[in-house]
């Protein structure tokens, strides 16, 4: 895609034309996806990311987000959070990631074998996510806001 998609009506637009294509690429490995993800604008790639991201965590926490598939995307999510300017979620997505220790496992096997799997127990007792997910809960509200203030920003430097 060579240029962004000329129209005021939200950060949805400029992801819609990758999403069924990069979603796809999932199947296909770690190495290939982001080999598909880094082809897109950067603008787009960081919506995409912060995306799935929010929308995973929204749905069923940190836990859910590192134990799927699209957990391989948080480092490009923190990327994307930054470059939104949700400094709250990129505070608390930063101090997630920091669990993993260095280098980020952007294998879906290798982040699974260092989460604690679910228990019947409360969840706070074991999830270590738990407090992060709270903290992302609470300043979720202007993220939708930001992600299309983006989006516009990056269609004006791209007509």
């Amino acid at each position: 895609m060579s240029k962004l998609k000329q129209t005021d009506e939200g950060y949805w637009l400029l992801i819609e034309p990758v999403w069924l294509t990069l979603n796809r690429s999932w199947d296909d490995g770690c190495e290939e996806f982001l080999r598909q993800f880094r082809k897109v604008p950067v603008e787009v790639g960081h919506l995409y990311a912060a995306h799935w991201c929010q929308s995973e965590v929204c749905n069923g926490g940190f836990h859910q987000f590192f134990s799927n598939t699209t957990g391989l995307l948080a480092p490009e999510a923190l990327d994307g959070f930054r470059a939104i300017g949700v400094t709250d979620l990129t505070e608390v997505l930063s101090e997630a990631i920091s669990f993993f220790g260095g280098p980020y496992p952007r294998e879906r096997a290798a982040r699974i074998a260092l989460v604690p799997k679910r228990q019947t127990a409360r969840r706070e007792t074991w999830d270590p996510f738990y407090p992060l997910d709270e903290r992302f809960y609470e300043n979720i509200d202007g993220w939708e806001q930001a992600a299309d203030a983006y989006a516009a920003q990056a269609r004006r430097r791209h007509s």
